[in-house]
């Protein structure tokens, strides 16, 4: 029989160290870490597929583990300290038998088994993120603050096989800063396309001579934290710092539509690879899915915790599936979980004010009476 892990439909990662199971069917969320190992430098910021069959999942925490959870077994089954570099994990891949890593300073790891030594690159330091392409696994793209795009072959690191160049000077003739936050490749195309710090859009094709963005859009006032790109690729989710989320069309290079609902800064959104629905997850400790062409809120639920990275399952008939008796909630207490065992102060009621006559409403249907005035003199 199947853990009832298997029947979640979105994996959320929080700033606590849990990972958060949701079953949108249900609307229900399970924990699954114990309380012993709850504390902050296990916050969650990377997670990524371990299989195509989605029956594992790679986690990346801030004390530099990697962990394994199984969702067939609905427990973690390894985990591997990955050393090296400074700062927390930007990007987390599979390639084959190994595990790809990239954490801020820029050193971009290839960890294999014990017995084999693993592959090291320099990218760049300030790096936001990094993220493989599926089509072609052994190529990942970084890239950060004042950090290019470029595109690395993992057979070949020596150098990028792609380097962006920065967009002219502005009308005062000023450089133009660099900020990539977020990026992904184009499926079946050799574009990528990235969101900046400072409200821009991109799309970039290696296969052109040009090494400038081919399209930019800007959107909104604040800087842009995740994008995902819709199916068929020709458009993109992106969400910014305040909680702003929108549809930009990367063919005509115009904003579509906003999403609304939200309420603190976007961390991670994912649109579904084939149904018209994108997840995204944030400092507001919601999970929200949205459907893409009528902007419709499909389901929204409170997770407790602020939360960093989510994996949306590849499932396409949540509807027409079993049910499942619920799973057990882990015993987990997260910060907003100490409010409920608090003791609640009464307050000590004031002293009671004598009623004035005035003070008493006239009953409908009678005028009040007139108070008689008494004389003080002849």
């Amino acid at each position: 029989m199947a853990s009832p892990a298997r029947w979640n439909h979105v994996w959320v990662g929080s700033e606590t160290g849990v990972l958060k199971g949701v079953n949108l069917r249900r609307r229900q969320a399970t924990n699954y870490l114990a309380a012993s190992a709850l504390r902050r430098d296990q916050g969650i910021c990377a997670m990524c597929w371990g299989d195509p069959s989605e029956s594992e999942i790679l986690i990346g925490c801030l004390d530099r583990s990697v962990k394994l959870f199984s969702t067939e077994k609905g427990k973690f089954t390894e985990s591997r300290q990955c050393p090296g570099g400074e700062g927390s994990f930007c990007g987390l891949a599979v390639h084959d038998s190994s595990f790809i890593t990239c954490v801020e300073s820029g050193l971009l790891q290839v960890w294999r088994d014990a017995s084999s030594e693993n592959a090291e690159t320099q990218v760049g330091g300030g790096v936001c993120r990094m993220r493989q392409n599926l089509a072609q696994p052994q190529c990942v793209g970084t890239g950060g603050k004042e950090n290019a795009l470029k595109i690395w072959d993992l057979h070949r690191p020596e150098e990028p096989i792609f380097r962006a160049k920065n967009v002219r000077n502005d009308w005062l003739s000023l450089r133009v800063p660099v900020w990539e936050r977020d990026l992904q490749f184009l499926p079946c195309s050799e574009k990528i396309v990235t969101c900046t710090g400072y409200h821009q859009v991109r799309l970039y094709d290696p296969s052109s001579p040009q090494r400038r963005p081919m399209l930019e859009v800007t959107y909104g006032e604040y800087p842009l934290t995740a994008l995902s790109l819709t199916p068929g690729a020709n458009s993109v989710v992106v969400g910014s710092s305040r909680g702003d989320v929108a549809l930009i069309d990367l063919r005509q290079g115009r904003l579509v539509k906003c999403l609304k609902g939200f309420a603190g800064s976007v961390r991670s959104i994912q649109c579904h690879p084939t149904l018209p629905l994108v997840a995204s997850c944030g400092l507001d400790r919601f999970l929200r899915v949205h459907h893409v062409e009528d902007k419709r809120l499909v389901h929204k639920v409170y997770l407790k915790s602020r939360l960093n990275c989510l994996l949306l399952t590849s499932c396409e008939k949540w509807e027409d599936e079993e049910p499942e008796p619920a799973a057990p909630q882990a015993d987990v207490k997260e910060e907003d979980e100490l409010w409920d065992v608090m003791e609640t102060v009464a307050t000590k009621a004031g002293p009671k004010r004598r009623a004035h006559p005035n003070d008493q409403e006239p009953q409908l249907g009678k005028r009040p009476k007139k108070q008689k005035r008494t004389s003080t003199g002849p």
